[in-house]
């Protein structure tokens, strides 16, 4: 059971109060990778809430933008409230659209990597659960030997004694309603309260240092 359910729910149903917006039916989210501009890429991170990871990415140089959804899991077309309840295996997971030419997926892993808590196994911060585990996806040969490579060298350097990431083939990734997109810019108030709250920051800092 996600003992921090109550605390993230209290966001989610104050956005629902304040747009009268609904929940998106689980029908209306395609699942497939929609189009994308030329010389643009995608990669799939898990690193807890994705409110959170996604604000992170959209900060980076070279990115263009990400998109929170659940990705992972055996659930055709799950709603928040299925993955929430942590029944359908997936994750809560971002799809960064990024530029090759600006940022390698390289840097990505790396900047993933020291925005996350690699340390603990079905949990991020305050949030707790299989479906808050933090992933990579790697979706092709390429980007299989950049990850697996990224982790070894990470355990090498002595930084982190364990690792418990989750690296795997991408498979379908399903967007997250759309309340639940760029919810930092739509709710910063509420999002600065739940993230401070949650101790992401600062345990960051503990693991990684100021940069």
């Amino acid at each position: 059971m996600d003992r921090s359910l109550p605390l993230k729910w209290l966001f989610c149903l104050s956005l629902f109060l304040s747009t009268n917006a609904g929940l998106v039916v689980a029908q209306d989210r395609p699942a497939l990778t929609p189009a994308k501009p030329a010389g643009t890429a995608t990669a799939i991170f898990a690193g807890g809430c994705f409110w959170c990871i996604e604000a992170d990415f959209e900060k980076l140089p070279g990115v263009i933008g990400a998109e929170s959804g659940y990705t992972a899991g055996k659930t055709v077309n799950p709603t928040y409230e299925q993955v929430s309840a942590g029944g359908t295996g997936h994750t809560e997971a971002i799809r960064v659209s990024y530029d090759p030419a600006r940022v390698s997926y390289q840097q990505l892993v790396d900047y993933f990597w020291r925005h996350i808590d690699p340390t603990v196994k079905d949990r991020q911060f305050c949030d707790i659960g299989s479906q808050y585990r933090s992933g990579i996806y790697w979706q092709n040969e390429a980007e299989r030997k950049i990850v697996e490579a990224s982790r070894e060298a990470l355990l090498k350097s002595g930084k982190l004694k364990q690792i418990h990431t989750e690296l795997a083939a991408a498979t379908v990734f399903y967007p997250a309603e759309e309340y639940h997109q760029d919810y930092y810019k739509k709710n910063p108030i509420r999002y600065a309260y739940y993230r401070n709250g949650c101790g992401r920051d600062a345990r960051v800092k503990e693991i990684w240092g100021d940069k």
